[in-house]
């Protein structure tokens, strides 16, 4: 059952798209309405487990944490940062009373959950306008499913965004992206798609091409997916201001851009220089952004990445800053420049305005939305623009933009504690409706090494999204820059043999409201503490190597078939309890559940070669519900599934 109480006057975030009855009761929460927020508390028992929070640092279990939700751009972020490039405002309590929690507001909300010990719950809503979901169920999966279901259906990715991507800040010609085609081909290493980052562009133009390096790109498009190859281009929030450029006289004409304090339009300095931010809150404005992106599909671009969205600034009109450095400034000057990048951005948030049907509404009390109302502007355009289904996914997003694209979790760093934090990730943000997600595997920020990349691609063979991604001031980090690729082939290559599983299982959750990826308490109670083994799908346990070595501890909650790949699967009967795993780096390791199948396809390196008429079932089930369609286009239905 959820419920729905109304605080003051709240915007329409978009998050949820059920009839919801309201009420005035507040169950388990204490209210306090103040002069410019309201304060929930409310008490935690000693044994209760806290979910939620999707994308933020520490923990599955959120207890002990402060968390706030107010997206920022956390390059090289640490256990310390009590923000990231998402909010999503769900608590879920599993203790003596089962109950889930929806804080619908688009402004800043900070989350102390049995913070210094404190023994309760508190939430600060730094406005007196929210929706406030209440949910009661008889079990965390329970909750989160009603959740899921009055978010409405999950976005639907074409079956090639489930193959391997490739990407890295620092890919400038068309040399660099055949580069890494000839590179895979030549190592026998899977590969579907490569994305490009801002040096495609020309200027970091948004809807542009740099046509010296890229003088024929709908030709050069075309080339690749000859190969079985597609381009993925990245979009950021900004639009360069260049006047007679047709995107930025378009723009200034609808009236479509953020304005400023005076009434003009609002301008900030991102990686073009000074640009307009499309006001994404206003409907005319998210169908001119959408239109946009015609530039692409007319190219023959199926797929992309938007960024830069929380939106970050690096200064604007109002704040002091260097003008062509930016970003490569503070990481220069360190902390101390930093610490006065935060203050500015305040400052720049307090600066521009939205508007938000007809009236006038000031950035930072709408702040955490402008992402996905950015994906959304995307993934409507697209809708429009292509007869089939689209990559999409973004770096900032609130709680519904699910409906619209998947997400990536941002900057990180390769290191073995952002392995870990991938693997909670997933958990976190599955709770949340984004069931399409991944990380930058192998670490955006640093230098990854052999053993880290090799386990991180282990643990990504399961998530929906995976993407080798790094930054331009990072050694190489492609699959086949570490020696012996064998083991690299390897473990890429488990990813392909069990596409007709991972694409199955996201596809009937995603058209179910179901989770794909669960923590293993929600099937398994008394496993909450937990958080490095997970459930992908009805049938698969993951314990994914989180730290350096050969050897870790694994817990089976049931009798499990344990299967090892190392080219070949190898199956072995495992029993219940505690067991130590040992596994080289060239071998993945995971379990399929007590009477479940797990359907394997035969080796390919491209989706092309994708085919489900000659699957090995593994596992001592008594059948498979195989969801399968042409992978493309929009008919997808559970009628499209099979038994095998």
């Amino acid at each position: 059952m959820i419920t729905k109480t109304i605080f003051g006057s709240p915007m329409d975030t978009g998050a949820i798209t059920a009839e919801i009855p309201v009420v005035q009761d507040i169950l388990y929460y204490n209210v306090s309405v103040q002069e410019k927020e309201i304060v929930f508390t409310c008490p935690l028992g000693t044994d209760d487990i806290v979910y939620g929070l999707g994308e933020t640092m520490g923990r599955v279990n959120k207890r002990g944490g402060r968390y706030i939700s107010f997206n920022t751009d956390t390059a090289e972020h640490e256990e310390s940062n009590p923000s990231l490039y998402a909010s999503h405002n769900f608590l879920l309590v599993d203790g003596k009373e089962k109950f889930g929690v929806f804080f619908d507001t688009p402004a800043k909300v900070t989350f102390e959950i049995d913070y210094k010990n404190s023994g309760e719950i508190r939430v600060i809503c730094h406005t007196r306008d929210l929706k406030l979901y209440q949910i009661q169920e008889n079990s965390p999966y329970a909750i989160v499913r009603t959740l899921l279901k009055a978010i409405g259906p999950c976005y639907l990715p074409p079956l090639w965004a489930f193959g391997y991507g490739q990407s890295r800040f620092g890919y400038k010609t068309p040399k660099d992206f055949t580069d890494v085609v000839k590179g895979h081909a030549e190592n026998r290493i899977p590969l579907d798609y490569i994305c490009m980052d801002i040096d495609y562009m020309d200027g970091y133009r948004d809807f542009s091409v740099n046509e010296e390096n890229f003088p024929d790109l709908k030709g050069f498009v075309q080339d690749l997916k000859d190969q079985g190859i597609r381009l993925v281009p990245i979009v950021d929030a900004g639009v360069k201001i260049q006047p007679g450029e047709a995107v930025y006289e378009s723009g200034i004409k609808g009236g479509h851009f953020c304005r400023n304090k005076e009434g003009g339009f609002f301008q900030a300095g991102v990686w073009p220089g000074m640009t307009h931010f499309p006001d994404f809150f206003d409907e005319n404005a998210r169908e001119w952004f959408g239109n946009q992106y015609q530039f692409y599909t007319n190219r023959g671009i199926e797929g992309f990445w938007n960024d830069m969205n929380e939106p970050a600034i690096f200064y604007s009109e109002y704040t002091k800053g260097p003008r062509k450095l930016g970003f490569f400034l503070d990481m220069i000057l360190g902390e101390k420049r930093k610490e006065k990048k935060k203050q500015d951005l305040i400052r720049d948030y307090q600066s521009f305005f939205h508007n938000v049907e007809g009236k006038r509404v000031r950035h930072y009390d709408v702040h955490n939305l402008f992402g996905a109302l950015m994906t959304r502007a995307s993934s409507e355009g697209l809708q429009r623009l292509l007869d089939h289904r689209f990559l999409l996914f973004s770096r900032s997003s609130y709680i519904g933009a699910s409906r619209y694209g998947g997400i990536w979790t941002g900057d990180n760093t390769s290191k073995w504690e952002h392995l870990m934090l991938n693997v909670r990730h997933m958990a976190s943000v599955n709770l949340c409706g984004f069931l399409f997600s991944g990380a930058d595997t192998g670490g955006f920020m640093g230098n990854s090494n052999r053993e880290l990349l090799l386990r991180w691609l282990a643990f990504s063979a399961f998530t929906p999204l995976m993407r080798n991604h790094t930054g331009c001031f990072t050694k190489n980090q492609e699959a086949y820059q570490f020696g012996d690729t064998a083991a690299f082939r390897k473990v890429i290559s488990l990813r392909y043999r069990l596409l007709p599983y991972i694409y199955s299982e996201y596809m009937k959750a995603a058209l179910t409201s179901d989770m794909y990826i669960k923590p293993l308490a929600f099937e398994y109670p008394g496993c909450e503490a937990i958080e490095d083994q997970l459930l992908v799908g009805g049938s698969i346990m993951i314990a994914p190597f989180v730290k350096e070595g050969t050897s870790r501890t694994v817990y089976l909650p049931e009798d499990m078939t344990m299967v090892r790949y190392d080219g070949e699967f190898h199956c072995t009967p495992a029993k219940k309890g505690k067991i130590t795993l040992e596994a080289g780096y060239d071998e993945v390791v995971f379990f399929i559940r007590k009477g479940k199948l797990l359907p394997i396809g035969p080796e390919i390196t491209n989706i092309r070669d994708y085919n489900v008429e000659n699957l090995t079932l593994l596992g001592d089930g008594d059948s498979y519900a195989l969801y399968t369609d042409d992978g493309l286009t929009r008919d997808c239905t559970m009628e499209n599934v099979r038994y095998l």
